[in-house]
């Protein structure tokens, strides 16, 4: 179900949720979505229906286990080698280990003080928080936990607590992240249930993608290796150590891309001396029994070397359902891991999503090109044919009509139905759409001077309140530079400072502009005359260099049909929706949408299919329309 912003759809599938006998499971893609249902939306509808219900429902929020304060983890948290978390890209200067050390100390301290007085041990509990670093210290992986039996503070664990209360929840809510490895792992973390609603639906196949990746890293190699050396034959770690050395070098005389060939000589060396490696090292270890001096260390040593040894075979087996690639750090680390990811999920996700169980999946952005099938298919769907619509501007289809409406659950996702409700925004009368498509195509990289001086005629028209979306960070760089020199208005540049502060100071600050990349392009919200201006720069294709669209475009190659127009356009698309939707957000904006990508409006075929795909703004290919429009409302 596609539903836009303010069509209260949070509301809408959580009412009839609680009319469903059993627990219903609501999975989100964003914490904030998740902390907006659980704080705000949840509460008020509990209170609501309690007099007709003659009970009020309960519900839970379920978090993976990293997640969690684990008390096991912090009776050893200053025990804990600095190496085996502070650096894991490069050795810092003395000065610069002396103080990472000590603000980790003092975080630790904060961290032990906290664990003797919280109920729930939730990490976002905690105010202020505390850096990846200080957390990793006091947290344990689910590989890493020996289970509630056999640890000495199993009775009191705080993840476990959470899965008890989830397991008497109505309504549990959990996050794509979760439920994926629950579905890949078979975990059993969440509850079983016959309801499954997924907001924010669009992120789903990618999340669930992140959760079956995996990566080698000659860091990674040696934190484990330390962790397990207690365990090991003196040979068996010597064994490892010369694996991530072997690797280093493998990886430094690797270009960064796809591994299109299989495994270079060299990388394969490495990853074969690792899997060895590995094996023998779990050999040793051997299983974890009641009477272990210490289970919980050796349980972690023995899930170190098991992911790196499930890592190693995988890369090894060069499978034609997964795509391997070398990733370099450009922030400077000199980080560099050997990465291996399914190529598609969506096999992965028609054999384990749907089965016994009802799904509805809904976002303000799931159809493209007007139609349901890109996104369906992402998600192991079978494809659709259009339906008449059953509401007034809506648009429908399915792969079995009627088979939802008629209550009897679904066996498969063979079965399904769709229906986009529209939108509370009247976006003819509240926002333009313009595209500059006087301007030439767009420049390899970066910000071409005739886009640029449009983007200046822009913000100078209504006087700063823009929001830019660029493809690149060099593009938003020289963006942020050229207004800087040509206008006295506020210019925030993402990166500068953090991005909480830097959309709170675009918020206030009415002649502000904010320009960032592909993380300010959904998740912003800023309604009202703060915004009223959105930017972008060009088309948000995928790069070329992007391993996995780039293997996922040669496989359609391969197979005879366009992988331009099966994988780059739907990405382009689904982007674009994203970053067009961050100008109206209420009844009461207005704004205009400024395109300076040509091939928008030139471009045949994927133009109009992209265009499509965004709101039905008013729209326009004339400058002098826009920047009349924008000229009204500097004034207003």
């Amino acid at each position: 179900m596609q539903a836009g912003t303010g069509t209260g759809k949070s509301l809408a599938y959580l009412t009839p949720a609680l009319l469903v006998d059993g627990p219903v499971v609501v999975s989100t893609a964003t914490l904030a979505l998740q902390n907006q249902l659980v704080e705000h939306d949840l509460p008020r509808l509990a209170a609501a229906v309690e007099p007709v219900l003659g009970r009020r429902p309960t519900f839970a929020v379920l978090k993976g286990r990293h997640h969690y304060l684990c008390l096991a983890k912090m009776e050893h948290a200053d025990e804990e080698e600095p190496t085996d978390t502070l650096f894991d890209d490069a050795p810092p200067k003395a000065t610069q280990w002396l103080g990472e050390a000590g603000k980790l100390g003092k975080q630790i301290q904060r961290l032990q003080a906290w664990s003797e007085k919280t109920k729930t041990g939730d990490r976002d509990e905690l105010d202020p928080g505390v850096d990846e670093t200080a957390w990793r210290q006091v947290s344990m992986p689910a590989r890493d936990c020996v289970g509630a039996a056999k640890c000495p503070y199993g009775a009191e664990c705080f993840a476990e607590a959470s899965r008890a209360r989830a397991r008497e929840a109505d309504i549990v809510v959990t996050n794509h992240s979760l439920l994926a490895v629950d579905m890949l792992a078979d975990r059993h973390i969440v509850p079983p249930h016959k309801l499954l609603v997924i907001d924010e639906a669009h992120e789903l196949a990618d999340r669930v993608s992140s959760a079956a990746q995996a990566e080698l890293t000659p860091d990674a190699i040696e934190r484990s290796s330390r962790r397990a050396k207690p365990f090991l034959p003196p040979a068996t770690a010597e064994q490892l150590a010369e694996s991530a050395d072997s690797l280093t070098v493998g990886l430094a005389e690797t270009p960064a891309g796809r591994l299109t060939g299989g495994l270079p000589d060299m990388l394969r060396q490495a990853v074969t001396l690792l899997e060895a490696g590995t094996r023998a090292g779990l050999t040793a270890i051997g299983d974890i029994k009641g009477d272990d001096p210490d289970p919980v260390r050796k349980q972690q040593a023995k899930a170190a070397l098991g992911d790196l040894s499930d890592t190693a075979q995988r890369l090894l087996e060069e499978s034609d359902f997964d795509v391997a690639w070398v990733e370099k750090s450009d922030l400077g680390s000199g980080r560099r891991a050997l990465v291996v990811a399914p190529l598609s999920v969506a096999g992965t996700l028609a054999q384990g999503l749907y089965e016994d169980r009802t799904v509805v999946a809904t976002s303000a952005t799931l159809t493209l090109g007007g139609r349901f099938d890109t996104v369906a298919r992402s998600l192991g769907l079978p494809a659709a044919v259009p339906v008449v619509p059953t509401a007034r501007n809506a648009v429908a289809e399915t792969a079995a009509p009627g088979s939802l409406i008629s209550g009897a659950p679904p066996t498969s996702g063979d079965n399904w139905t769709s229906l986009d409700v529209g939108s509370p925004f009247d976006y003819p009368k509240q926002g333009i759409l313009y595209v500059a498509a006087h301007l030439p195509r767009p420049a390899a990289s970066g910000l071409p001077d005739p886009a640029g001086e449009e983007l200046l005629r822009l913000v100078e028209a209504i006087g700063g309140r823009t929001l830019g979306l660029f493809s690149s960070r060099k593009a938003a760089t020289q963006a942020a530079e050229l207004l800087r020199a040509r206008t006295d208005l506020p210019i925030l540049l993402q990166g500068e400072e953090a991005l909480p502060l830097l959309v709170r100071k675009f918020r206030e600050v009415k002649e502000s502009c904010l320009f960032g990349v592909m993380s300010l392009w959904q998740g912003v919200d800023v309604p009202g005359d703060a915004c009223q201006l959105v930017v972008i720069d060009r088309l948000p294709f995928p790069r070329p260099d992007e391993p996995l669209a780039a293997a996922r475009s040669a496989a359609v190659d391969a197979a005879g049909g366009s992988g331009f127009a099966s994988v780059s356009v739907p990405i382009a698309a689904i982007r674009l929706a994203q970053g067009v939707g961050r100008l109206i957000r209420s009844t009461g904006d207005k704004g205009v949408v400024a395109v300076l990508d040509s091939r928008l409006e030139t471009a045949r075929g994927y133009g109009a299919f992209l265009r499509k795909s965004l709101p039905p703004f008013w729209y326009t290919t004339k400058p002098e329309v826009a920047l009349g429009a924008l000229q009204r409302l500097g004034k207003s």
